[in-house]
């Protein structure tokens, strides 16, 4: 089959919204083991860049049809310790190519124009996630475009479902202002990979609906909590942001045990209401999901303090009819995913990102990047970029 030029320009709202929609409808997004996610943009293609600071979206066209998509944010955070601890990133997301045009080069000549973008704004490094099996992903970016892999952090799922948590009366959980939540990131989080500079303008955001602190009742005798830097002994923290009001999610395919488990659990729910059982969500039509981020702990009882609060944001997702899942992602090695409940076989146990840089001279430092042990890092998820 023949192909005209491929032309790559800036996306227009009022001529691509459609195609753009058709051709995601067109392409599967998630890991083949696991399910296959469909996204619904809900008529906004570019709802998962417009909440960044810098953001563009490019279309690809072959003979006046529109053959392939992509997007990419650009921010300032922490990527290394000091004494240069903070530098400008590019985030690539969303690179779709029509199924009919793929292996024409199609993606490498978006992510080329995209990369031009960044460093036209002056960016130091570009990084991408993809699913680790994803083979044509890997080659493209790994094997051709000179990315590479940087980390392979946990993403876990787990499904919002009756009966609601109890929460020990034992832990207080306390909302923090704004203003609370900021300093106490930047105070405990400033160094983690990837903290976002403008961790005021996410945390004031109309989706971020809230960062809550719990401690053992008793501990904090008087003032505020983190107020002039003090805290318990033990204490753990979170955000929280609706992402179910940028996009939907929607199961195309599962696995057999995961479709005869929904099946089973909604004929038994319906048969004995009044059983206090698990009872899987309907995940095969369009449903929103809560995104925890900013996950922090210190203190010897921090992991029951950080299941707490998952199972606190839980009952508070369970409150929403459209909220279906709870979703976080956090490093490969940092000890804290061992405290967030998740069910395995909706989660992604090594997401991958890679990185690139953009420029001379930071491809040394860039060595010392990917060689530090996941061990030894926390990876800070900025909520925008899911």
């Amino acid at each position: 089959m023949a192909f005209g030029e491929i032309k790559v320009r800036s996306y227009n709202g009022q001529i691509d919204r459609t195609r753009v929609e058709d051709l995601e409808r067109r392409c599967e997004v998630g890991p083949a083991e696991h399910v296959f996610l469909f996204t619904d943009t809900m008529g906004d293609p570019i709802c998962r860049i417009r909440n960044s600071p810098m953001y563009k979206m490019l279309v690809a066209e072959s003979n006046n049809e529109l053959v392939g998509v992509i997007q990419g944010s650009i921010k300032v955070a922490t990527v290394r310790k000091p004494p240069k601890d903070q530098a400008k990133v590019g985030y690539i997301l969303g690179l779709r190519v029509s199924p009919l045009h793929r292996r024409q080069g199609i993606g490498s000549t978006l992510v080329h124009h995209l990369e031009q973008w960044f460093i036209a704004n002056q960016v130091d490094y570009a990084y991408m996630a993809t699913e680790k099996n994803n083979q044509a992903s890997v080659k493209l970016f790994v094997d051709k475009l000179g990315y590479v892999n940087f980390r392979t952090p946990a993403i876990l799922v787990h499904p919002v479902n009756s009966p609601s948590f109890q929460i020990s009366y034992n832990i207080e959980i306390t909302k923090l202002k704004v203003e609370q939540a900021e300093f106490l990131y930047r105070k405990f989080m400033g160094s983690t990979e990837f903290f976002p500079n403008d961790i005021d303008k996410i945390l004031r955001n109309k989706l971020s609906l809230g960062t809550w602190v719990a401690y053992p009742r008793g501990e904090l005798s008087s003032g505020e909590f983190g107020s002039d830097g003090r805290v318990p002994n033990s204490w753990a923290m979170l955000s929280v942001w609706n992402s179910g009001e940028l996009f939907k999610l929607r199961i195309g395919k599962a696995p057999l045990t995961c479709l005869l488990y929904a099946k089973c659990s909604r004929l038994i729910h319906k048969a004995f209401p009044c059983l206090k059982m698990f009872s899987l969500p309907d995940f095969f039509h369009p449903f929103g999901f809560y995104f925890m981020y900013g996950l922090h702990r210190e203190g010897p009882f921090s992991g029951k303090l950080v299941w707490t609060l998952c199972k606190f944001v839980h009952n508070m997702a369970s409150n929403c009819k459209d909220c279906k899942v709870v979703v976080t992602e956090v490093g490969g090695g940092d000890a804290v995913k061992l405290h967030i409940p998740h069910w395995k076989l909706l989660s992604c146990p090594e997401d991958l990102w890679c990185i690139k840089a953009l420029k001379n001279s930071e491809r040394n430092s860039l060595y010392e990047l990917t060689r530090t042990p996941q061990a030894t890092r926390a990876l800070f998820v900025d909520p925008r970029e899911v």
